[in-house]
């Protein structure tokens, strides 16, 4: 197969939030090609570079989304009506409001002739043009592949929606009868700041990905996020009829809501709006949803995708590296706790400090080890804190009057001589202890998991489906009961070493990497057995093959119905293109040649 890899942010940087795991796919899976199409999110993210790639990833290509080059795209006058009625249907959409006219978006949307569309969109469009009600969900869609059209047609759409009379739709939508109240609210600063989002995550819109050489040649597209990635996805199957798959580790909408607290509600409330119709439009046309955990999937659930296409893919973690701790369980100090992780607010390291001071009331011999780096300038700030309170809280202490002062609190990272390796941390204590407030899919647990740890954790996240019942878990902010969970399983070895034992073997049945590879191997031959993407197969002189295409690919069963061939247009050449090594025809079948 011909897999087409959606990245936001991602691999095949190296800086990458996907990085790891898109690696391990690709490397896993060396049977097949990959086309990685990266969107970028800042300048050091790029200058930084990308990481080796395998021999099967024939080609990348990326384009920015932290900078806009104008397209210099002048607008005719019905080109400019026509984006005036898309993006005011996407705007009212967002706002709450009713559409503007009876076709709106749809009727735009549906004077392309684009026959390529998902299933259910010209249905919606025709039923809007004759007057049936449309849902809020066609309507977005209508809207969304309308500018798309719009973008292929003219040559991208940068300009027009970064334009003053992208700001001017939006604010008549927010000021429409029946928008909502936060919409209404809204004053210039808002709109500004809603319309350049919307600039910045429609920027693959103006993209020029979508053609027959690009991805309408693969086999299948697999979003590594939902958001912006899974627009290129969208479009290619709604351009070229191929099938689209997306993964989240994390849902983007729950991520919006939890680092934007701070913003207007006027803002929130509009994005917020647009990442749930984007989520809910590519579940939609998804062929299958998976998620790392079951958290992560009830967010799914709740944003619109149905539960038959959802699937749960636990994150694969190299157990190698662990392997030698794992089955030295005796290795570890008795009277020691490690924290491990980068330090952020997030992980509450203050309760943990709290809890450990309960600790040392009952097991005075008892040291803690908080190993990781700072996560950024706010982790810094956040680790001097903790140093601070660390040595409020515990004075040096020295054993006689000739002994120098030794706190049971230790700050270190990995690499030194103490701890070369993320494995040795582990080794170095009996048990891990995690003390997050926040926390998606604890991959810091997983590793202590691997190495036969007991762990004490808090109650967020997907900690319990992880857990499963090999070690103890209290609810966050409690130092209280932090303090005591840890107590009785320092003061219990047996149960340390019986609980160490079940955390490993689960670990390596559930969150190894050839598990997660197998499973996305399995669920890639599924999706196109049922919807095999129809095109025509040519020779080296351009002239179709006769018989390329077996005839037991024609069985009628549960696939999707065929989409003629769309003319070639042409595109925006903005977007960098970097291929690996250099593009072969697709091979011919042996009946073909």
């Amino acid at each position: 197969m011909r897999i087409g890899l959606l990245t936001e942010g991602g691999y095949p940087y190296v800086s990458g939030d996907a990085r790891l795991w898109c690696d391990r796919l690709v490397h896993g899976l060396a049977q097949h090609e990959f086309d990685v199409y990266a969107l970028s999110r800042s300048r050091h993210q790029e200058d930084e570079g990308w990481i080796p790639l395998p021999r099967n990833v024939r080609r990348v290509r990326t384009a920015s989304l932290w900078m806009a080059e104008d397209d210099e795209v002048a607008l005719g006058r019905r080109a400019r009506r026509r984006f005036t009625e898309c993006f005011g249907e996407l705007a009212a959409v967002l706002c709450g409001a009713p559409g503007a006219s009876p076709g709106g978006a749809a009727g735009a949307s549906g004077t392309s002739g684009t026959s390529g569309a998902p299933r259910g969109i010209s249905g919606s469009a025709s039923g809007a043009a004759g007057g049936a009600p449309t849902s809020e969900a066609d309507r977005f869609a209508n809207a969304l592949y309308g500018l798309a059209e719009l973008a292929r047609e003219e040559g991208g759409l940068t300009g027009a929606l970064r334009s003053e009379a992208a700001v001017r739709t939006l604010e008549r939508a927010c000021r429409a009868p029946g928008a909502h109240r936060t919409a209404r609210e809204a004053r210039v600063p808002d709109l500004l700041t809603v319309a350049a989002h919307l600039e910045r995550a429609l920027r693959p819109l103006s993209l020029d990905w979508y053609e027959d050489d690009g991805l309408g040649a693969v086999d299948l597209c697999h979003a590594a996020s939902g958001g912006t990635a899974a627009l290129p996805g969208l479009l290619a199957r709604h351009f070229t009829g191929v099938p689209l798959m997306v993964t989240e580790y994390g849902v983007r909408l729950r991520t919006h809501y939890l680092t934007a607290p701070d913003a207007p509600p006027a803002v929130r409330s509009l994005l917020a709006a647009f990442q749930g119709r984007l989520a809910a439009e590519a579940y939609r046309q998804a062929e299958v949803v998976t998620a790392g955990n079951t958290h992560a999937r009830r967010w799914q659930e709740r944003c619109g995708a149905e539960r038959e296409k959802l699937r749960t893919v636990y994150p694969g973690m190299n157990a190698r590296p662990f392997a030698e701790v794992g089955e030295s369980p005796d290795c570890a100090d008795p009277d020691t706790l490690v924290w491990v992780g980068r330090v952020e607010p997030a992980k509450d390291l203050v309760s943990l400090l709290h809890a450990f001071a309960e600790v040392r009331k009952q097991s005075p011999r008892t040291r803690l080890r908080i190993v990781g780096p700072p996560a950024g300038p706010e982790g810094a700030a956040y680790l001097g804190h903790c140093r601070t309170l660390a040595a409020q809280l515990f004075p040096d202490e020295a054993e006689g009057p000739h002994a120098a002062g030794d706190n049971p609190v230790s700050f270190e990272e990995t690499g030194g001589p103490e701890l070369p390796a993320l494995a040795d941390a582990y080794a170095s204590g009996a048990v891990t202890v995690l003390s997050s407030v926040v926390e998606g899919f604890p991959v810091g647990l997983v590793e202590a998991m691997l190495c036969g740890r007991a762990t004490v954790s808090t109650d967020v996240g997907a900690v319990v489906e992880v857990i499963g019942g090999t070690g103890l878990v209290v609810p966050p902010r409690n130092p209280r009961a932090l303090a005591e969970a840890c107590v009785a399983l320092l003061r219990d070895p047996e149960r340390r070493a019986r609980l160490g034992a079940a955390a490993r073997a689960r670990a390596l049945e559930l969150f190894t990497v050839e598990q997660n590879i197998e499973a996305f191997h399995g669920i890639y031959l599924e999706i196109v057995s049922r919807a095999p993407v129809r095109r025509a197969l040519l020779d080296g002189a351009g002239e179709p093959l006769p018989f390329a295409v077996p005839a037991e690919a024609h069985v009628s069963v549960r696939w999707t119905a065929a989409s003629p061939d769309l003319a070639a247009r042409s595109g925006p050449g903005w977007a960098a293109s970097r291929p690996v090594r250099a593009t072969t025809p697709l091979p011919a079948p042996e009946g073909a040649r």
